[in-house]
């Protein structure tokens, strides 16, 4: 225990050190450890007050994750908090980097606070389908209120320092030092006999919600739409409830209840699964972490368009002058006008000051001269996705830019290899996939080829951290990880209209999993035009026993791409962004099962969701074969970060470990038998099945 919490004086302040790297998690060592230096603090008479601080870059960041799902090691948290708060001497809790979950918990076992200005708290237990279950529920809004506190435990997001002091969960900003702040706080606290202030034994605070028991329906209305199948808000929200109708011993009990309930649903795996496969994702076996990166002080992006203006968005974002290159002036120009339109509706909602709109606008540059990319230190292609015109693009970056440069393509599904060979250089050529809207969309697609350097994909990776963006690292092939499985899920989407299915009937079914739209609104969205044009460049690879359904192509043909011409799979009133069904795409499927043959069949939900959802899986199994992915989890984060699988299901690898790759198994070689080729199971996956296992076993063979 002595190894990681410390006790010692500072003049009149006992100091308590928690000593746990790397992030002090509250470990069952560090909790006896608390236990054990706050009886020392407390038998020492010389210390008139207590310091709780953590070592090294944080305060106590939250529980030791490791830990969940196993019996409980005495002492439990709850009894910690609880002697910290019952102590006859005045104890303060001294935050720095994040006081998250249990930290912040132990903060409010504490009779006062003081943080330096960078630190933050929070309560981000709702993000892996929990809830505070250490008494935050019951005394956050004991000190603050309960509307202030249900926005912090629902939404999980961190809250700075000064704006945590500003609502009253730190006491006092300290300058300078922390240590020695805190100690002169703790000093002068016990000195003016100040009140031990015990959250737990408040109720001021609540008597608002108690005469307007509203408000809890009120704030559950708010949430629905986001937290739409989530199960944890919704038992945050049980949970402050309960301090407010519960006495405090009582309401402790409630929140552990609701705890519990959590911690063994099926969505806390899920999210707690996709919280370790983010972390996992950034680790590349041959990559290693001391390997070089270039420094990246200034960016070029090749193209206006809608790709082109988000991943410059990007970079401004983050500080980095980045230069945009279009061949003609209306394109710069309506291409620069959308990207100031998007920072001006940010601003408007209050997400971004005018001073740092300006500023952001102003680190973008439009030309139409291509050699203002001469000096960039990375350079991203987002043209037309066509091969001629990329290759013709990385040519003459070639021979303009300068020899330490990276060259990126934004390409979503060709050959980044083939692109490569238009250049001397392929060793600093990589795939950088970003997802539209780009400014938006979290995920980054990191696509290495075949010659791609390491220190090339260890400084696309250092990037996308400086972007903010979730990466998985992919191995090339044919639409890479992310579009090569949703291939599949579209296809069947397609023939199951055919068959009989409605696209609103798929659109519903999907949209009841979790996902924020089902497949043909999400193609109108993103415009039929897009895979048409892909589909005809493929045309002629395409073996013959292979078909796809030619109703997408069809609408394409009547100039149906979508949201975008006000017809897609649906008709969209002007101005309007809801699907309406229309009776005309109802007879072009109707009469294109008549060309194949198709006899139209009530087709049920259960059949609608595995046929849409096994293609990614049995995909995903072929991809971890052959190496295009490291990892099962790794492409969990590519359909929770840039698909919209629902992340309280963990995406589509960890959710089909929950169905039992047997059954699995089973179900798509039946589809098989019946459908055909489309559906021949994976190697992998009839391995695993067979042998009882499931992709958490499977140990890869890298990217």
């Amino acid at each position: 225990m002595a190894d990681v919490v410390h006790y010692e004086r500072d003049g009149a302040v006992g100091v308590i050190t928690v000593d746990n790297p790397p992030v002090n998690a509250l470990s069952v060592e560090v909790r006896a450890g608390l236990v054990d230096a706050l009886a020392r603090g407390l038998a020492d008479a010389g210390a008139a007050a207590l310091v709780i601080l953590g070592a090294g870059r944080t305060f106590i960041a939250g529980a030791d994750i490791r830990e969940f799902g196993k019996p409980l090691t005495p002492p439990d948290l709850n009894e910690v908090i609880g002697r910290i708060e019952a102590s006859p001497k005045p104890v303060i809790a001294a935050l720095h980097g994040t006081a998250l979950g249990g930290g912040l918990e132990v903060a409010l076992g504490c009779h006062y606070r003081g943080a330096v200005v960078s630190a933050q708290v929070g309560f981000p237990e709702v993000k892996l389908g929990l809830l505070p279950g250490a008494g935050g529920t019951q005394r956050l809004p004991r000190l603050i209120g309960v509307e202030p506190a249900l926005e912090i435990i629902v939404r999980g997001d961190p809250v700075p320092a000064l704006k945590a002091h500003a609502l009253g969960i730190v006491d006092e900003i300290v300058p300078g030092d922390l240590r020695a702040g805190a100690v002169e706080f703790a000093a002068r606290v016990a000195a003016e006999k100040r009140p031990l202030r015990k959250i737990g034994a408040s109720d001021e605070k609540l008597l608002a919600a108690r005469s307007n028991p509203a408000v809890f329906e009120t704030f559950r209305t708010g949430i629905e739409r986001q937290a739409r199948g989530y199960l944890a808000p919704f038992k945050c929200i049980e949970a402050v409830q309960a301090a407010v109708t519960l006495p405090f011993d009582a309401g402790l009990r409630r929140e552990r209840e609701l705890f519990v309930e959590c911690l063994l649903s099926p969505q806390s795996r899920a999210q707690i699964h996709a919280f370790f496969a983010e972390r996992e994702a950034t680790k590349i076996p041959d990559v290693p972490k001391d390997t070089p990166v270039r420094l990246i002080k200034t960016a070029a992006v090749i193209g206006a368009g809608t790709m082109g203006g988000g991943i410059a968005m990007n970079f401004a974002n983050a500080g980095i002058p980045v230069t945009v290159v279009e061949a003609t002036a209306e394109a710069l120009d309506r291409g620069l006008a959308v990207v100031r339109k998007n920072y001006a509706a940010t601003a408007e909602k209050g997400r971004l000051s005018p001073a740092e709109m300006e500023r952001r606008t102003a680190l973008i540059r439009g030309t139409l001269d291509f050699q203002a990319v001469a000096d960039a230190d990375v350079v991203v292609e987002a043209v037309f996705e066509d091969m001629g015109v990329k290759k013709e693009v990385f040519a003459k970056l070639d021979r303009t830019c300068t020899a330490g440069a990276i060259l990126a393509t934004n390409t979503s599904t060709l050959d980044v290899d083939e692109i490569a060979s238009a250049t001397a250089r392929p060793g600093s050529v990589i795939g950088t996939h970003f997802f539209s809207p780009a400014n938006v969309m979290r995920l980054l697609e990191i696509v290495r080829g075949a010659r791609t350097a390491k220190e090339t994909i260890a400084t696309a990776a250092e990037l996308a951290r400086r972007i903010g963006k979730v990466w998985v690292l992919a191995g090339n092939c044919d639409g890479f990880i992310g579009n090569r499985m949703l291939a599949g899920y579209l296809r069947e989407a397609e023939f199951l209209v055919e068959e009989g299915a409605t696209p609103a009937q798929v659109d519903r079914v999907i949209y009841d999993f979790g996902f924020p739209m089902g497949p043909f609104a999400m193609s109108d969205l993103a415009g039929l035009d897009v895979g048409w044009r892909i589909r005809k460049g493929k045309a002629h690879r395409r073996p013959k026993d292979l078909r796809d359904s030619p109703v997408a192509d069809r609408l394409c043909e009547q100039g149906r791409f979508g949201q975008k011409t006000g017809a897609g799979w649906y008709r969209y009133e002007k101005g309007s962004r809801t699907p309406i069904p229309d009776p005309e795409v109802e007879a072009l499927v109707a009469a294109s099962a008549k060309e194949q043959g198709l006899t139209r069949r009530a087709v049920g939900d259960e059949e609608i969701l595995a046929r849409c959802l096994y293609p990614l899986v049995n995909e995903g199994a072929r991809i971890l074969e052959e190496g295009i992915a490291l990892r099962p989890s790794d492409i969990d984060v590519i359909y929770l970060h840039g698909y919209g699988f629902p992340r309280y299901r963990g995406g589509p690898m960890f959710w089909a470990d929950t169905l039992g790759l047997k059954r699995v198994y089973e179900e798509i070689a039946a589809y098989h038998r019946t459908h055909g080729r489309h559906w021949q199971p994976a190697p992998l996956l009839r391995t695993l099945a067979e042998q009882g296992q499931s992709f958490r076993d499977f140990k890869g063979t890298g990217a």
